[in-house]
Parts: C-alpha cells; structure tokens; sequence
C-alpha cells in the first residue's frame, strides 16, 4: 500500500498547486484592474501588472499570454463576481423596498473606493470594440434584467433599468459631489416603481 499513500500525496500536492496557481492568477487579475484604475488599460502590460502585484514578471507570462488576456481575465472577472452579487442581494432580500435600498448602498459602496469602478467601466468600453468580450458584459445585464423582474414586468422598464443603470454610476463617477446613497434609491425606485 505504500504507492497508495504516495499516489494521495501526489493528488493533493497537485490539488494544492493548482489551488496556489489559482490564487496567483487571482492576484494577476486583481493587479491588472489596479493599474487600469490607475493608468487606463494601454497601462497594462506584463510588467506593469507583476510589479503592481509584488511578483516577478515570469508569474505574468506563466498565467497569461499578453495583455490581452490579462484584460479579458479582469472584465470576466468583474464581470461574474457583480452578476453574482446582484443575484444574492435579490435573492436574500424579498421585500421589494428594501431589496432597491440594499442595492443604493451597495451602489453607494461602490463609489466609495471607485477605481475597480473606473475600470470596469473601461473595460466595457473596450468590449464595445471586441465581440469576442461580450459574453462576460451579457452575463451582467442578464443579471441586471433578473434584478427587474423581481420588480416589474413590463419589459420596457426592465431595458430602461437595465441601461440607466450603469450609467447612473458613470455619471455619479463624473458628479461634483458623489451622489448619496438617498440620491440613488430615488432613482432606482423611479426606475422600477
């Protein structure tokens, strides 16, 4: 039995790699929406991205191939994760009026620290130019839409919300004075009343 023991301890030094291998392709991406942030997406390169996550640029050019799948990863990323917060937030909250004041705060949230913000934004806009991206940014407005219908269904009002609402963040991104999270469930309730 000795080769069973050290055929396990070969499964699980894989599994552990592989899992070490997926928390630094996470950090990659997490680097590579920083310098985004920061810098725009013309800003991102291998190196730009290992510095900006303390690692060497070899990690960079093990994960992924050039910038461009550096980008693609990042605006999948940002993608999924807000689909999937929206979906918890509607799911666990069942009362309507509290379900579009939860979703104030987290939009209140979002422009507290607003370079992840910054640079979904970008990204979209380069999904605008690369069909190829449209899949992950489809992902988010079917999750935006999901949203809506907990609310209406009047199929009008579900596209209205789903295109107002991005670009009420864009323009609380541009505003003078960041909009509260007061500012926002108005809108959102004239949105989906």
């Amino acid at each position: 039995m000795p080769g069973s023991r050290q055929g396990s301890g070969t499964l699980n030094e894989t599994d552990g790699r592989r899992a070490k291998g997926e928390r630094r392709r996470q950090e990659l991406v997490e680097a590579t929406l920083r310098v985004v942030a920061r810098e725009g997406a013309s800003g991102v390169t291998h190196r730009a991205v290992a510095r900006e996550a303390g690692l060497p640029t070899t990690a960079t050019t093990y994960h992924f191939g050039g910038a461009e799948e550096l980008l693609t990863a990042a605006l999948t990323t940002c993608m999924d994760e807000d689909a999937a917060r929206l979906r918890e937030l509607a799911a666990s909250v069942e009362d309507p009026d509290r379900r579009l004041r939860a979703l104030a705060g987290l939009m209140a949230e979002l422009l507290a620290a607003p370079g992840r913000l910054m640079a979904e934004f970008e990204l979209c806009l380069l999904a605008a130019r690369r069909p190829e991206w449209r899949a992950s940014t489809t992902r988010w407005t079917d999750a935006l839409a999901e949203f809506a219908r907990r609310h209406t269904g009047d199929p009008v009002r579900i596209r209205t919300f789903v295109h107002a609402y991005d670009g009420i963040l864009l323009h609380a991104l541009l505003a003078e004075k960041t909009p509260t999270e007061a500012d926002f469930e108005a809108s959102l309730r004239e949105l989906l009343s």
